[in-house]
């Protein structure tokens, strides 16, 4: 359902009309010295490369920061900006907790920034389809002993796909958005970069946005700094400009997820043992999505060791716990590769592609070898990661200076070993030699 809070769904409004908006907001910041802000104009950062000058253009407005600024910053460069906030949930304690997000709060801050800007601004009803192509999803993956990423599904399936189909229906050169990620060309193509502040980086969250999508995508904040963008909004005066950051995901109450996947899946919890790595039974529990792989505390059981979680056995309801060690990885398998790079990796059994790769979006990349058959793809890490789970997402950059993001997937299995169907024994030589040289410069020196 749209709901319209402002009328001004029709032909963009005059050139000269947005051009004096755009001066006021530019002469705003250059009269307010504050710390670097002085530097910054308004007008150039709202520039949207390949955009033409007063086009038509929507911006995501989720009631945040973030993208307040974009809608101010898109305004001030003289583009008629459509602001379009997403209502994806409703229910309860979700709804009012500070860090969450797309909730009813946030819709109306949403709104009162787009009155102080003077653009539209509407309202999408997304909510059966964020519960059926989102929630549901999530609970079914802890279910099945995965360790889902519920944003990254959130921002393929439903912000840019829902965005950009009613962006296009309304006649938009773009859709924007506020996330921390760098956009240009190479080799004449769109490509997704790291942004300026890697603090911030979501680009671990973006690997499968398609390269049509991404052709139609802008984010002014790539090149920004959260604090520049935070004095932005304070300067601008927009009613949002303290409001607290977004955490944890969005949709979970107090944060814990496993009330969520109670309440949808209540049929689901099933009861089983703790068992040790070596076969030994060591307690029992109330369902595996209390367990995350990698986890330490709150198991429930003790050993003469420090215990992790090792993996979830959905099928025997166990949980399989063992010493640190059992915990490292060298092997990820990939399911549902989004490939953003110039060439094809190819597969055949051989490391093709050199490259760096992060499978947790608070990480830094880390160098790796890359084999890709189709969609499915393989990845060999030189040093190895410790609590890598299935479910989660492993994206690639580029192997120089891990700067642009050459895609990713889906993980659904680790191996200690480097796998012997995926790489050859050259490949598995080098492997082994570059673990050596990772663990030869752990050792101190005398």
């Amino acid at each position: 359902m749209l709901r319209r809070d402002s009328n001004v769904l029709a032909r963009p409004r005059g050139l000269s009309h947005m051009a004096a908006s755009a001066a006021r907001l530019s002469c705003g910041i250059r009269l307010v010295h504050r710390m670097s802000i002085a530097t910054l104009d308004p007008a150039s950062l709202g520039r949207l490369r390949g955009v033409a000058d007063g086009a038509r253009v929507v911006v995501a407005m989720s009631g945040g920061v973030d993208s307040s600024v974009v809608a101010a910053l898109a305004k001030a460069a003289g583009y008629d900006v459509v602001g379009i906030t997403l209502q994806l949930y409703d229910h309860g304690a979700a709804t009012g907790r500070k860090g969450a997000c797309c909730a009813g709060q946030d819709i109306h801050d949403a709104r009162r920034v787009a009155e102080r800007l003077g653009i539209s601004h509407y309202v999408l009803d997304y909510e059966r389809r964020f519960r059926e192509s989102v929630i549901a999803p999530f609970a079914d993956s802890y279910l099945a002993g995965e360790t889902p990423i519920p944003c990254v599904s959130c921002n393929q399936n439903i912000k840019f796909s829902g965005l950009l189909d009613t962006a296009r229906e309304i006649g938009a050169a773009a859709l924007v958005t506020g996330h921390y990620v760098g956009w240009g060309l190479a080799e004449g193509r769109p490509a997704l970069y790291r942004p300026a502040d890697l603090a911030r980086d979501q680009s671990y969250f973006l690997f499968a946005t398609t390269r049509d999508d991404l052709a139609y995508l802008r984010f002014p904040l790539g090149a920004l700094h959260k604090a520049e963008v935070r004095e932005l909004a304070r300067v601008l005066a927009l009613p949002v400009a303290e409001k607290a950051d977004s955490q944890d995901i969005c949709f979970v109450p107090n944060g814990r997820y496993s009330d969520v996947i109670e309440r949808l899946r209540p049929e689901a919890l099933t009861p089983g043992n703790i068992v040790h790595v070596d076969g030994r039974s060591l307690g029992r529990h109330d369902g595996i999505v209390g367990f995350t792989v990698g986890q330490r505390r709150g198991l429930g059981v003790a050993g003469r060791e420090p215990l992790y979680v090792v993996r979830l056995d959905a099928g025997r309801a166990e949980v399989v716990v063992g010493p640190r060690d059992c915990l490292r990885v060298r092997t990820i398998m990939l399911k549902d590769v989004n490939w953003l790079g110039d060439e094809p990796v190819d597969g055949g059994g051989a490391m093709r592609e050199r490259v760096s790769v992060r499978v947790r979006s608070s990480q830094d990349p880390q160098a790796a070898f890359l084999s890709r058959e189709g969609r499915a793809a393989a990845v060999v890490l030189d040093d190895g990661e410790f609590g890598v789970a299935p479910g989660q997402a492993c994206v690639f950059y580029s192997a120089d200076s891990a700067a642009r993001v050459l895609g990713g997937g889906w993980i659904t299995a680790t191996s200690a070993n480097i796998d012997e169907t995926w790489f050859g024994a050259e490949e598995r030589r080098a492997g082994r030699q570059l673990g050596a040289r990772a663990a030869m410069a752990a050792v101190p020196g005398d």
